[in-house]
């Protein structure tokens, strides 16, 4: 049996592990990525803020030594989903089961002015390059702006914009400084009303304006100001931005996207295509596109290919539960628990912000370093 697992992030991480705990060496597994590691999305904010090092957040792929699983790094030029092969650089590989978990891209470009005047934090290179940024920003506005819906981490501009308040106060510069987010959302994070709630309370706290309904369309790089999809101006001295984002060019041209993104069945993650699942931020699943979420899919695609494999029905169905942590600055972290269930509105809690949480996000990483590369991780 063989298994082709396209992209090594949560999804395709959590699925080549769980495969190997139950075959070992019994299948073949094939994990593709073109990135030589992985990096959890809020180690991103880690470097961005100067928490720690880009060397230190990227997991190198090499680590995944698992029985029955083989890592090749290499692009994938074409996806055949009636076949269940795909052509790379490095050749062809063929399966009888194959899962497509490559994600969601940003394109900067997307947006007019924004690589001229902005810069984005959404890949790594972005938000790495932002440190330096950051260090030598002088003061003055600083404004975080959607530009697109949908976009991963539906948390992250507001953990930025709170982040950002506390990296001035500590350099002083917030006398002559001011934070505003920009978002075409109604609610900091419209599943959560508590975890908004209280977002909204931070920033009220810390005189951080909020722009809700608010969407970036271009950027005026020669003057510095934001245009809204109404045709209002917003003045900016420093513009952290999300960027459009999109499924990557070789899923596109795959045939198997509808209006932009991967259609599957919300319970069991199956493509319309036999023997083809897909999971994470590459579907139009209906939840937030979130590395939590497609660990969660993962987990349920695992079970089915088990299944039908040993001969068994399989047991489980995506019910759309996922917990994720939200930094609110001043050393606290809060946690929020929701559940996306097919045909019903979300629903959540939510624990926090507290210091004592910043451990348990850690904790977080940790368990799944230990789980996916099989060692020990010391962030800081």
């Amino acid at each position: 049996m063989k298994i082709l697992l396209l992209g090594a992030g949560f999804g395709g991480l959590e699925l080549a592990s769980a495969l190997s705990e139950e075959f070992g060496d019994q299948v073949e597994v094939t994990l593709i990525d073109r990135s030589a590691g992985f990096v959890f999305g809020f180690s991103k904010l880690d470097v961005m803020f100067g928490r720690t090092t880009a060397e230190a957040v990227v997991h190198p792929y090499a680590d995944v030594v698992k029985p029955g699983v083989r890592f090749v790094q290499t692009t994938i030029r074409s996806i055949d989903p009636t076949a269940r092969s795909v052509i790379t650089d490095d050749g062809t590989f063929e399966a009888d089961i194959m899962v497509v978990a490559l994600g969601a891209e940003v394109d900067p470009s997307a947006t007019p002015g924004l690589v001229e005047g902005g810069h984005e934090f959404y890949s790594n290179a972005g938000a790495f390059a932002l440190r330096e940024v950051l260090d030598s920003f002088p003061g003055g506005h600083v404004m975080i702006g959607v530009t697109s819906t949908p976009f991963k981490c539906p948390p992250a501009p507001s953990e930025t914009a709170l982040l950002v308040h506390d990296l001035l106060e500590r350099r002083g510069l917030l006398e002559q400084s001011r934070i505003s987010l920009v978002m075409p959302l109604g609610a900091p994070i419209p599943p959560s009303p508590d975890a908004s709630a209280a977002l909204l309370t931070a920033f009220a706290e810390r005189g951080i304006e909020w722009h809700p309904g608010t969407l970036i369309t271009s950027l005026d790089p020669q003057r510095n100001v934001a245009i809204t999809a109404d045709g209002s101006e917003l003045p900016y001295d420093l513009f952290l931005a999300v960027p459009k984002h999109q499924v990557p060019a070789v899923v596109a041209e795959s045939g198997m996207c509808v209006d932009g993104w991967i259609p599957v069945d919300p319970h069991t993650l199956e493509t319309n295509f036999p023997g083809v699942y897909a999971v994470g931020d590459v579907t139009s699943v209906g939840t937030p596109k979130a590395g939590v979420f497609s660990e969660g899919q993962a987990v349920v695609v695992a079970d089915r290919i088990i299944a039908s494999i040993r001969g068994r029905q399989a047991s489980m169905t995506y019910d759309g539960a996922a917990a994720c942590y939200l930094e609110f600055g001043e050393d606290e972290v809060a946690r929020v628990d929701i559940v996306f269930a097919p045909g019903e509105p979300p629903h959540g809690s939510l624990a926090g912000p507290a210091s004592s949480l910043v451990a348990d996000k850690f904790a977080f990483g940790a368990d799944r370093i230990r789980r996916w590369f099989g060692r020990d991780w010391r962030q800081f």
